[in-house]
């Protein structure tokens, strides 16, 4: 088919994706679906972080020297492998061997996603990048990511609220820091946070060349991330009143699946021609506009593809339907298809260069 320019392209993309995704939603039972659908699926995206934001879809040689749509499906295939291998170490460790995958298991999974997002994104891949060989610093990088998530896990997750729930499992239960609900729902801020500061392209950090390499920039866009989630989730489960789960699928969550939208299905096109910091403000306004929009649609498109699910405490169902919907099934179908298939059939995009500070 004839190649479609932006933004054309970025709306071709979007809904073929997003038609996508719900058919195949569509095919699961609830529990199936929030359980063993969801949890593997997500297993498989620090893989394709690795594959499409650090190795810029050019490792393994083999797959980057094909054309698509076989390039692309070559790191589709080894994704989903390596998400299978994940899978069941996760539940013979972390899951003590119990399943399906109970709210801890999936939790500590969504981890996971959060500290891949940190290591490819904000440190660049820092300190694997300074190794010469990209396809062994990716799979270092991997390594590291599921065990700082593991760590984190431990640490800071707690799940006494499952106690006299059939979901409680335990053996899977930290007894960390922190409710898991509210943990990961921070968590999760901090990849909007992220988000956030690159529709600024890290404005005002820009203005200071020292601050623009590693390890330097990871620190500091390491804390005003944190710094930024912690304000965001403060407000919307202290002033606002939110249940964690509430705000999770209505402020963090829909941000990040419009900036998804905006940065890789559109490019980035938009507002290219904006200077910053009005390109910002006006890109991530359109992100949270575009990301709360669709996760309205979703939530009205739940009953119909998979039956009425209980909104709010104690079990937050439909909460974590829509989670599900966005986070686990559309947000890395999106990802496959901009970063492994350059936005094949609907006009192939042009590859990513190295980040040259990383």
């Amino acid at each position: 088919m004839p190649a479609l320019k932006q933004p054309v392209r970025g709306v071709a993309a979007a809904l073929f994706i997003m038609v996508v995704a719900l058919v195949f939603i569509s095919l699961f039972d609830w529990p199936t679906f929030a359980g063993w659908v969801s949890y593997y699926l997500m297993c498989a995206i620090p893989a394709s972080l690795v594959i499409g934001v650090f190795w810029h879809a050019e490792q393994p040689a083999f797959a980057a020297a094909r054309r698509q749509p076989l390039r692309g499906l070559i790191h589709l295939v080894l994704a989903l492998l390596v998400g299978l291998v994940v899978a069941l170490l996760y539940v013979v460790t972390v899951g003590a061997g119990e399943t399906p995958p109970a709210p801890p298991l999936v939790q500590a999974i969504i981890v996971s996603v959060v500290v891949c997002f940190w290591l490819t994104v904000i440190w660049q891949g820092w300190p694997f990048a300074r190794i010469r060989n990209k396809l062994i610093a990716g799979v270092a990088l991997l390594v590291a990511c599921y065990a700082i998530a593991v760590a984190v896990f431990l640490v800071c997750f707690d799940f006494a609220f499952l106690e006299g729930s059939p979901l409680y499992i335990p053996e899977q239960d930290p007894g960390g820091l922190f409710d898991g609900w509210s943990a990961v729902a921070f968590l999760v801020s901090t990849v909007a946070a992220m988000f956030l500061m690159v529709h600024f392209d890290l404005w005002p950090l820009s203005r200071f060349p020292k601050l623009m390499r590693q390890p330097v920039l990871g620190a500091v866009w390491t804390a005003a991330a944190f710094a930024i989630a912690a304000a965001a989730y403060l407000l919307g489960t202290g002033a606002f009143g939110q249940d964690a789960p509430v705000y999770l699928v209505t402020v963090p969550i829909p941000f990040i699946f419009g900036s998804i939208l905006m940065l890789n299905t559109f490019e980035g096109s938009l507002f290219a021609k904006f200077k910053q910091p009005l390109k910002g403000v006006v890109a991530a306004v359109a992100a949270a506009a575009i990301g709360t929009v669709l996760a309205l649609v979703y939530r009205l498109l739940a009953p119909v593809l998979t039956g009425d699910l209980p909104s709010g405490a104690p079990s937050f169902d439909l909460e974590v339907w829509i989670a599900s919907a966005l986070l686990a099934v559309t947000f890395p179908l999106l990802a496959f298809h901009a970063d492994f298939f350059q936005l094949w059939p609907v006009g192939e995009r042009a590859r990513a260069e190295p980040a040259a500070d990383a």
